[in-house]
């Protein structure tokens, strides 16, 4: 096994509010505070210690053992459970939805640059514990979203009509996707590793939260991961006081609003603001909390309340209030003693949204921390990179790009126009100081025929590599397949193949080699060779 690490900058697929972010540029500066690094983390330790009390500990670790009770919990995870109550123990948390057999092999790097992030701590932070939480989503309610993973190509799916928070849905009818994925795997010792867990999680649980913590306590308990379903009357009410102010002041959509016409000056807006960042949440229907004519309305059905009847209901059934996206890392900051947040670049852009809101209901703005991003190659791949000498940063170049430079290279006629578009902008130039001279309104038409003329070379430089092409029409099928099957759907492999894929070959090791690649505070991405 080989290990290197590249820019993130350097791949290509990166927004550039991350790259600013990555690189602590001062334009997004004021959108955080305290900066993913161990000093920053330090400093949050402080932060967080005042703020959060320990009857919330109480609770929150009351909740857990609930949760935990029908799981046959690791030594570990109890151990960091119980280490909850202690006033010097923190957690760092990612999130994720709860995608049918994991979904993308991204959720393995969230897990594992959570889990790495606090053994690094807990090394090098004295007299403090750091505790790695799971957050499922499991009032999410975008069932397309997850209800599928992606095997050698093949979408493996689930169908069903429930409605509502995923995390309370029924499992049946994943005994028939079970049936179909087996087909596809084989019989060898890993395959009935994966079948037995898929089989242990889905068909031996009656709903998808129950299921999910099953399969990311298998993978991952080993390592103490505490797992959170935050879709709990107790937890939800501590965080009363917070929709209570939502309902009736709707703080939330005027900070983010506010933020957003700062941010958006210069970043791309991930997530817009509702009035009431609210959903009604039963086991039947997770719809929008709307407020219109003086009257709170559930979106989509007849139910309605006063101001005074909705705020008696929230306390009576707290657990019938979800947050949304903007609102949601609020819900997380208050009920757990949490530093740091670490995510997808999507997930730390709109939590840059946020942070004006945190301030105006006094809870401390997490670090946000860039998760680990990885490409895993075969050394038979990397064998065939190095004899078509790409190297590992031109492997995320635009395919385009790519070819057109190995095969100016490969060729044996150099034709670079560089030199014939410079000569004729030094022409076009010189009559443009003519034009001034004798007739201003003639700069028009030098200026259409310069374009003109650089356009005619362009089409010459196309057209002569399209000729190069075809003649090293075998270089450019090697290059164009090898780039496909590392990049399928020339995006990054983490977002299209599921982790059974490299499990099935690899096995355990698989896990164990990506967890000792993975330095979550390097703030690089990860190239792992197999």
């Amino acid at each position: 096994m080989s290990v290197i690490q590249i820019p993130f900058k350097k791949t290509g697929f990166f927004s550039k509010t991350m790259i600013d972010y990555l690189e602590e540029s001062e334009k997004i500066k004021p959108f955080y505070n305290n900066f993913s690094n161990i000093e920053g983390l330090k400093k949050q330790v402080e932060a967080k210690g005042v703020s959060f009390k320990p009857e919330k500990r109480t609770v929150l670790v009351n909740a857990l053992k609930k949760q935990y009770s029908k799981l046959n919990a690791t030594e570990e995870t109890i151990q960091n459970i119980d280490s909850l109550l202690l006033e010097n123990t923190y957690t760092i948390t990612t999130g994720h939805q709860l995608n049918l057999f994991t979904g993308p092999l991204y959720f393995l790097y969230k897990i594992f640059s959570t889990i790495n992030l606090c053994e690094e701590l807990n090394s090098k932070i004295e007299n403090q514990n750091f505790v790695p939480v799971y957050w499922m989503a499991t009032e999410d309610h975008d069932f397309d979203e997850i209800n599928y993973f992606n095997f050698k190509g093949k979408k493996v799916q689930w169908n069903s009509e429930q409605t509502g928070g995923v995390g309370r849905f029924s499992t049946d009818g994943l005994q028939e996707v079970l049936e179909a994925f087996s087909l596809h795997i084989g019989n060898s010792k890993n395959a009935q590793y994966l079948v037995k867990l898929f089989e242990e999680g889905y068909l031996k649980h009656n709903n998808l939260a129950d299921a999910t913590r099953y399969i990311a306590n298998e993978l991952f308990g080993a390592y103490g991961l505490v797992i959170i379903d935050a879709d709990d009357t107790d937890l939800k009410r501590e965080f009363i006081p917070y929709v209570t102010r939502e309902l009736t002041e709707e703080i939330s959509y005027k900070k983010v609003t506010e933020t957003i016409k700062v941010l958006g000056e210069e970043y791309k807006v991930q997530v817009n603001p509702r009035e009431i960042n609210l959903f009604y949440l039963t086991d039947e229907i997770r719809e929008r909390i709307i407020f219109e004519e003086g009257t709170y309305k559930v979106n989509n059905t007849n139910v309605s309340w006063t101001k005074e009847e909705i705020l008696s209901h929230l306390e009576s059934n707290p657990e019938r209030f979800s947050p949304n996206v903007i609102m949601r890392p609020l819900y997380q900051e208050v009920i757990l003693p949490n530093l740091c947040y670490i995510g997808g670049g999507g997930e730390l852009a709109y939590w840059l949204q946020l942070k004006s809101y945190f301030e105006a209901v006094e809870v401390p703005f997490p670090v946000l921390l860039l998760r680990n991003s990885v490409q895993i190659l075969s050394e038979k791949q990397e064998r065939k990179l190095e004899k078509l000498t790409i190297s590992k940063e031109e492997l995320f170049s635009k395919q385009n790009t790519l070819l057109k430079n190995k095969v100016l290279n490969s060729s044996e006629v150099k034709v670079d126009f560089t030199n014939q578009k410079s000569f004729l902008q030094q022409q076009f130039n010189e009559l443009r100081k003519v034009a001034q001279k004798t007739d201003v309104s003639f700069i028009g038409a030098v200026n259409a025929q310069e374009k003109k003329q650089l356009k005619g070379l362009e089409n010459l430089e196309k057209r002569w590599l399209r000729a190069e092409k075809r003649k090293q029409k075998e270089l450019v099928d090697r290059i164009t397949l090898l780039q496909n099957e590392i990049l399928p759907n020339q995006s990054l492999e983490e977002r299209q193949r599921n982790f059974s894929e490299y499990y099935l070959e690899y096995g355990v090791s698989f896990l164990d080699k990506l967890k000792k690649s993975l330095n979550p505070l390097d703030l690089e991405f990860t190239i792992i060779t197999l």
